[in-house]
């Protein structure tokens, strides 16, 4: 059987550790062939975001174009969008396209705390992108971002904010747990009626850098190869978590490193 093929339509990190660049390597990791849309081309490193090049948006439509034109996407994985244009360029072609399933990263900053996405585009990220998607994967400060709620930091508001962003129309939510302060991560699922939660120890490290972008493409490339959307979502988390654990292994960069997507292969 030929291999299955993924898109992650993102912004670049010219550091390797998060964007595009994580975005593949996921895929790798999984055995899922990697194809990319850039839509922003960013100079930063573990410690900052020093610059953002936005790719124009009908130039990533011609990419968009050039890959469904020619390869068959099992699933696609959207992360960095940048700017208004953009949202409204993935979303037509998308809405073309119809890809059977659309894993929806909402980027709005970066680890080093740096903001990715401008104040205007994130309506159209709400109203153009979200109805899209076959699952969203904020964090608990992007997920407040979106509501205009505070970031929540109990179970009830939680479940309260995961089935406000379902009615928003995407099939499903997965509100991740990574900022909470508590002894363990705990990433819950909202699927229809459905509320899983997803615990894991949190791990004592800085070296976190692309770790959201990572776990959007490892459910992505899950869900390419016909897994059912729970199975991909918690072989994610085990895949992640131990990626996590394993970074202070790399020892790159100054700052917050990137996770360890080979650990399998050490």
């Amino acid at each position: 059987m030929a291999v299955r093929v993924a898109l992650t339509v993102a912004g670049s990190d010219s550091s390797g550790g998060a964007g595009i660049q994580a975005d593949l390597k996921t895929f790798a990791a999984f055995g899922v062939y990697g194809a990319s849309v850039i839509t922003a081309l960013t100079a930063q490193n573990t410690q900052r975001v020093s610059g953002i090049h936005v790719v124009p948006a009908d130039f990533v439509t011609a990419q968009l174009n050039a890959v469904f034109d020619d390869l068959d996407i099992a699933a696609v994985k959207i992360g960095m969008v940048a700017q208004l244009s953009t949202i409204e360029a993935i979303a037509a072609v998308l809405s073309r396209k119809s890809p059977k399933h659309v894993v929806l990263d909402p980027v709005m900053v970066a680890t080093s705390g740096d903001r990715l996405l401008s104040a205007d585009a994130v309506s159209a990220l709400r109203e153009r992108l979200i109805p899209l998607a076959s699952l969203i994967t904020p964090n608990l400060p992007e997920a407040a971002a979106l509501l205009g709620d505070p970031v929540a930091s109990h179970e009830t508001a939680i479940a309260c904010q995961g089935k406000r962003l379902l009615a928003m129309g995407a099939r499903a939510v997965l509100i991740k747990g990574g900022h909470g302060q508590a002894s363990e991560s705990i990433d819950t699922l909202f699927s229809g009626s459905d509320v899983i939660a997803l615990p894991a120890a949190r791990i004592a490290t800085k070296n976190t850098h692309g770790t959201g972008c990572s776990l959007a493409s490892a459910i992505a490339a899950g869900l390419a190869k016909g897994e059912m959307l729970e199975t991909a979502v918690r072989s994610a988390k085990l895949w992640i978590t131990a990626a996590i654990e394993a970074a202070d292994r790399l020892g790159i960069g100054h700052g917050h490193g990137p996770i360890h997507h080979f650990h399998r292969f050490d």
